[in-house]
């Protein structure tokens, strides 16, 4: 059985089918498919870290836009300037951690996401950055994607996910 919630062109999660403990997961925010590169995730580990995301959000989390004249694109460009680099600081890192999300393991480490609290809405932005990825879709190359969401759907999206993810029955292995 499949499961879909939310809007592709916002933001979505599908769930589907098991492949021995893994469960077949996709992702879109802005109309692409994010978990392109690797849409199995372990269920248990993917769970844990949706609902980490979802208390996050409940509790106020998600910071606004840290330069008032840039756009989301913009600020996610800013933000990746010195990410990686060999004299990035301490300082630096933390402060583009604050807006980091989707850190969710294999399955989403093949972009770099940012989510901006604007009230009661969030702005995320989305970038590949796998050398394969952009080999097949060179379109991608330094390209970010934004993707503006209520923040209640946004949330909705994430328990609903967590849920879906509980209905399932793990196959037995053995």
């Amino acid at each position: 059985m499949t499961v879909l919630l939310g809007d592709k062109n916002r933001f979505a999660a599908e769930v589907g089918e098991w492949e021995h403990s893994l469960r077949r997961v996709d992702l879109w925010a802005a109309g692409q498919w994010l978990t392109c590169d690797d849409n199995m995730a372990f269920v248990g580990q993917f769970r844990s870290d949706v609902v980490d995301t979802v208390a996050w959000l409940r509790s106020g989390g998600g910071s606004p836009m840290p330069f008032d004249d840039l756009s989301p694109e913009a600020t996610h460009q800013r933000l990746m300037r010195r990410s990686g680099a060999d004299d990035e600081t301490e300082e630096e890192y933390e402060f583009r951690s604050q807006f980091r999300v989707l850190s969710w393991g294999p399955t989403t480490d093949n972009v770099t996401a940012y989510l901006f609290r604007d009230a009661d809405r969030l702005v995320l932005t989305v970038q590949f950055w796998r050398e394969e990825h952009l080999a097949r879709h060179p379109d991608h190359a330094g390209r970010v994607f934004v993707a503006e969401v209520p923040t209640e759907e946004f949330v909705g999206i994430l328990e609903g996910l967590a849920v879906v993810l509980d209905d399932g029955e793990e196959p037995v292995i053995g």
